[in-house]
């Protein structure tokens, strides 16, 4: 596999808005792309883009949940075409109820399970293989809600301020190994998630250009990348005022969260 590919990268939710422009930005001669999402009517289209681009790739229908399944496959991956970048993308959105009633138990679990839980599957299911050979790069896809809390995405906020937290941890731990971390924030992102976010979207931006941002990040390996700058210098200056202050500043994020359409029929089952 190394003869004809020089680099082989492992996508998580690579069916979504930004997993799929992350795809087509990576794929080009050279490049060997695992492309994992639930669903494989959405990762087969995908798959014959990318080999149209010219790189060369396979697909995976797992539920990042699934550590088993998840540790599995990405083991025998690394046995076949050894993991050179693994980007954690996968996540999902919810927000309050209605009249801003609490989250949902099942929103909020979710969101636990996939944003988080599923990151810290799919990172420990490659960094044996990394530490052996000594080298690697993870990929953390958060989110600028992680750096600051939206207030009516509560469980949102804090699994992707979680992964931050991991990322940086994570950091820590794996450059003895020569592995790097890449800690990324997206501001909003035009996709189908963003669509449901009935509110203010500054310095909105499509996925393709936020795809073109992020593998730039990473191919220069940089620690942590925000973006939109101004959005991302916005938080960074607010976080240092008093929280009266930085509460009145994050009023003018209030939105609406309209139901994912992958869950909803399950809720009104």
């Amino acid at each position: 596999m190394k003869a004809s590919a020089s680099k082989v990268i492992v996508l998580t939710g690579a069916s979504g808005g930004i997993g799929q422009a992350l795809a087509k930005e990576f794929a080009k001669p050279g490049i060997f792309l695992a492309l994992i999402a639930r669903d494989e009517n959405r990762l087969q289209p995908l798959l014959n883009d990318i080999r149209a681009l010219g790189a060369e790739g396979e697909i995976a229908a797992i539920d990042i949940r699934e550590r088993i399944g998840l540790h599995a496959y990405l083991q025998d991956l690394d046995q076949r075409h050894p993991i050179d970048i693994i980007v954690a993308n996968a996540g999902v959105t919810a927000g309050l109820g209605p009249n801003r009633s609490r989250e949902s138990d099942e929103d909020s679990d979710r969101q636990i399970d996939v944003n988080y839980r599923g990151v810290v599957n799919s990172v420990t299911g490659v960094t044996d293989g990394m530490q052996k050979r000594r080298q690697g790069q993870v990929v953390l896809i958060s989110s600028l809600a992680g750096m600051r809390s939206l207030p009516d995405m509560p469980s949102y906020s804090a699994t992707k301020a979680a992964v931050i937290a991991y990322g940086h941890s994570l950091r820590g731990w794996l450059k003895p190994f020569g592995i790097s971390v890449t800690i990324i924030c997206p501001g909003f992102v035009t996709t189908p998630m963003s669509a449901r976010h009935q509110g203010a979207k500054p310095f909105e931006m499509p996925a393709e250009r936020a795809a073109r941002l992020i593998r730039k990040a990473i191919e220069r390996r940089k620690a942590f990348y925000a973006f939109p700058f101004l959005l991302a210098l916005g938080i960074r200056l607010q976080n240092m005022l008093p929280p009266v202050l930085g509460d009145l500043f994050m009023s003018g994020f209030e939105a609406e969260i309209e139901q994912d359409p992958r869950y909803k029929e399950r809720a009104d089952s």
